[in-house]
């Protein structure tokens, strides 16, 4: 007889990605509780659990134990089909250095911003995504999670699949030392409150059409952060120092260094 495990899976997954789908899940909402979810669907609990592993490798909810309000599973993304997450699997296989991957993410996002001030963009679900990090109950790691989203949303609106992709691959990369360098900071209400301001000045930057002013904010907002991480890091550790000197030098990538661009005719 056939084993049916795989089949109750993919039907948590199929509906989930149909709740994605339709809008009746959204980045920042969190899953239905297990124990619920295996109930409508007529499947067992570890049947939910392996579907939200699945969706966890695939970058599309981040998970948190325990019984608080921050429990379960968050939606961070939604599924952008195979070429997404055979970049980030490759990128993560490979292992480029940190100050390549990051100068790499500073070139493609300043030029999204651009060109999407230069044009006339559909931000609703960048704003959306802006409210849900708004929220006073996320810990670090949702907020960098919904803070990967929201540059990964600019990217999407842009309408290059391929610059998408790449952006998923490299942010998936870094998101390890951009969570280590947020425990370590003192004050990471302060930084927060400071992340979603400056997401807010790169949104109105590229709403008002000042195509200038959404590439330098974009350009400060990340090396800005990779900045405070790399001070926050300690120098005694072996690891930590070899994050903080790959952040010191990704943090110096400056207008000179990015290629001019000329206005279109």
């Amino acid at each position: 007889m056939p084993d049916t495990a795989p089949r109750a899976w993919q039907v948590v997954l199929e509906r989930i990605e149909a709740d994605l789908r339709d809008g009746r899940l959204t980045a920042g909402d969190r899953l239905t509780p297990e124990r619920e979810l295996a109930a409508q669907l007529g499947v067992g609990r570890s049947s939910v659990r392996e579907a939200i592993r699945v969706l966890e490798v695939l970058g599309v909810v981040r998970t948190a134990t325990g019984s608080g309000p921050n429990a379960g599973a968050m939606i961070v993304t939604t599924p952008r089909g195979g070429l997404g997450a055979f970049l980030r699997l490759q990128v993560a296989a490979n292992g480029f250095p940190l100050a390549d991957v990051v100068r790499t993410r500073v070139v493609l996002e300043c030029d999204v911003a651009e060109r999407l001030a230069r044009g006339d963009a559909d931000l609703t679900e960048v704003t959306g995504i802006l409210d849900a990090m708004d929220a006073a109950d996320l810990d670090p790691v949702e907020f960098l999670a919904l803070d990967a989203r929201f540059h990964q949303a600019l990217a999407e609106v842009s309408g290059n699949a391929v610059v998408s992709a790449m952006m998923a691959g490299l942010r998936s990369s870094i998101e390890s030392y951009t969570q280590a360098g947020a425990a370590r900071l003192s004050d990471w209400p302060a930084t927060a409150a400071r992340l979603r301001g400056e997401h807010r000045r790169i949104v109105a930057a590229v709403s008002a059409g000042e195509a200038a002013q959404a590439r330098e904010s974009v350009r400060a907002h990340i090396a800005d952060y990779y900045a405070q991480v790399a001070v926050a890091l300690s120098p005694d550790d072996r690891g930590d120092a070899a994050v903080a000197g790959a952040a010191r030098d990704a943090a110096t990538v400056d207008r000179a260094s990015m290629p001019a661009r000329e206005d279109p005719s």
